[in-house]
């Protein structure tokens, strides 16, 4: 759900145009709060909303393009926890060239059957950013819950499986609008995002609430087994030492703070997506739209630079001076 949408002007950038150039009037029969697209020569200033939207892609695109060449050209990057990593920085570097995409198509080549695919290129994207998630969501939980056999091939296997099924949903919704599930040959239908229809926006965002659903409830169920676990170590030591403490805290720190940004990216659009109509101010739809992106932005953060053997990776590359006889230590996916 996503920018490719963000097609035109504001209403009060339609309402000026309309007053300065009377014949511009019927142009534009359908002026409201939609994102719309438009095959004519665009005669006002670019919209500032559209720079911030691709300036947010062009940094989403270099973070996770740099994960991506890391966990790609590591041999040892290539656990089921990295695998998960990979396909999620993959998806957000899609989401990012989306966006910038997006407004090179907007402002530079103007086309209903261009805007269409960029559409469903970023619908599949962010579809599959989210998906990812879940998978590392997932990946997280089964690390602690079956510990003893998680590090085996059945595990890569499984990884796999649910990386396939997130990328074939992730594709399928990309393609829906490309294969006529779009409004632009009946505008009552458009969303707050056209030429998506307010009956696949409403599936995109119900979509996310599912997921959101779910990986508030695996979290929670890996905050209880952490917290167990300490419980267990500290009743064969006979005490709960600070250190156990301090590692619980900080784990159950991060599960809030991995949920909290998802949350809080994400959330307003698909809220909005819900309540908002076609009829509403665009800058509703910039101002929820734009947050959300930032999570793509957030993730290699979270899900990736924190990590020790990324950090190594990324000395190498950019020193070539890593120290081979440094003592180091690989880090479980559970290690949150």
């Amino acid at each position: 759900m996503n920018e490719t949408f963000l097609g035109n002007d504001t209403v009060a950038t339609a309402t000026l145009a309309g007053k300065a150039f009377p014949c511009m009037e019927a142009n534009y029969p359908e002026r409201n709060g939609s994102l719309e697209l438009s095959a004519a020569p665009q005669d006002f200033p670019i919209n500032p909303w559209d720079i911030m939207l691709c300036m947010s892609g062009t940094v989403i695109a270099c973070e996770n393009s740099i994960v991506v060449a890391i966990i790609f050209y590591t041999p040892t990057l290539r656990t089921p926890m990295f695998v998960l990593i990979g396909s999620l920085a993959t998806a957000d570097l899609l989401a990012g060239m989306g966006l910038i995409l997006n407004f090179v198509f907007q402002y530079v080549i103007s086309s209903e059957t261009i805007s269409l695919i960029t559409v469903g290129f970023l619908v599949a994207s962010f579809t599959a950013s989210i998906g990812s998630l879940l998978a590392i969501t997932v990946d997280r939980y089964f690390s602690l819950y079956n510990a003893l056999t998680y590090f085996s091939e059945k595990t890569l296997h499984y990884v796999h499986l649910m990386l396939a099924g997130t990328w074939g949903v992730s594709m399928c919704l990309g393609l829906l609008p490309v294969l006529g599930w779009n409004c632009l040959d009946d505008p009552n239908s458009c969303s707050i995002v056209r030429p998506l229809t307010r009956s696949n926006v409403t599936l995109l965002a119900v979509s996310f609430f599912v997921i959101f659903i779910l990986m508030l409830t695996l979290y929670f169920k890996i905050c209880k087994i952490v917290c167990h676990h300490a419980h267990q170590i500290a009743l064969q030591k006979h005490f709960f030492t600070a250190s156990h403490y301090v590692a619980t805290k900080k784990g159950v720190s991060t599960l809030a703070i991995i949920l909290g940004t998802f949350g809080a990216s994400w959330l307003p659009f698909a809220i909005y997506c819900l309540v908002g109509e076609r009829e509403y101010p665009l800058v509703y739809t910039y101002a929820t739209l734009l947050p959300a992106t930032y999570n793509s932005m957030i993730n290699p953060i979270i899900y990736a630079y924190r990590n020790a053997e990324i950090q190594r990776s990324l000395y190498v590359l950019f020193c070539g001076c890593f120290q081979t006889n440094v003592a180091y230590r690989s880090r479980s996916p559970s290690e949150v």
